[in-house]
């Protein structure tokens, strides 16, 4: 059998492949995780995953959007995309409080919160791909960040890290890149849609990869 025959036949034989990926979204807490998710839903079937809010810990449960058909010229794959809470070394009551919240609401959102966190880190065993959400104004350099790519990688898990908030002037998204040289790695802004073509293209290879 010659290369080009050889080729065409692994060539088909991705094209039957059916693809089923479970691929969740991570990181800190108000990085731009859901609204990652609802852009990328409403993209996909035109349906939003969950609420915003400038309040930390807005989304306190796991969201699933399950069963999305999802292409990309010959490449297809379904995909059930899993929204987690935010990532947090410590949740503190107080924190909401400045938002408004009382201190019973407080303490009540900051339990939920905390048990997000663990839900969050439980739902790695069920997962083959993960974006890893960042701020890109601020340093990524954090005990979070590490945290989460450190459980990614002793897991094994393919990592795509995403750069968020690069539509604001003090975005600096080479500062993650550097600070994590040896990830996958795209820059967007999930507010208004800019790069998302570069991160769907990387979203696919990482999927195609598996």
């Amino acid at each position: 059998m010659g290369i080009a025959q050889s080729f065409r036949l692994a060539f088909y034989r991705l094209l039957k492949k059916k693809i089923d990926v479970k691929l969740g979204i991570y990181g800190p807490t108000n990085v731009g995780k859901t609204t990652l998710a609802n852009r990328l839903t409403q993209d996909w079937v035109g349906e939003e995953m969950g609420p915003v809010s400038e309040i930390p810990h807005e989304t306190r449960e796991i969201l699933k959007m399950e069963r999305m058909q999802v292409t990309n010229g010959w490449k297809k794959f379904s995909v059930d995309l899993i929204d987690t809470p935010g990532i947090e070394t410590k949740v503190d009551f107080r924190e909401f409080m400045r938002y408004g919240l009382s201190e019973a609401q407080a303490k009540k959102r900051a339990k939920e919160a905390t048990q997000g966190v663990l839900d969050s880190i439980k739902w790695l065993a069920n997962l083959d791909a993960v974006v890893v959400v960042m701020d890109s104004t601020v340093d990524p350099y954090t005990q979070v960040n590490i945290t989460i790519l450190g459980n990614l990688e002793a897991r094994r898990i393919p990592t795509l890290i995403v750069a968020n908030k690069i539509d604001l002037p003090t975005s600096s998204p080479e500062r993650i890149r550097k600070a994590f040289p040896n990830k996958k790695f795209v820059a967007i802004s999930a507010k208004n849609g800019q790069n998302m073509d570069q991160l769907y293209e990387s979203l696919f290879d990482m999927v195609m990869m598996q």
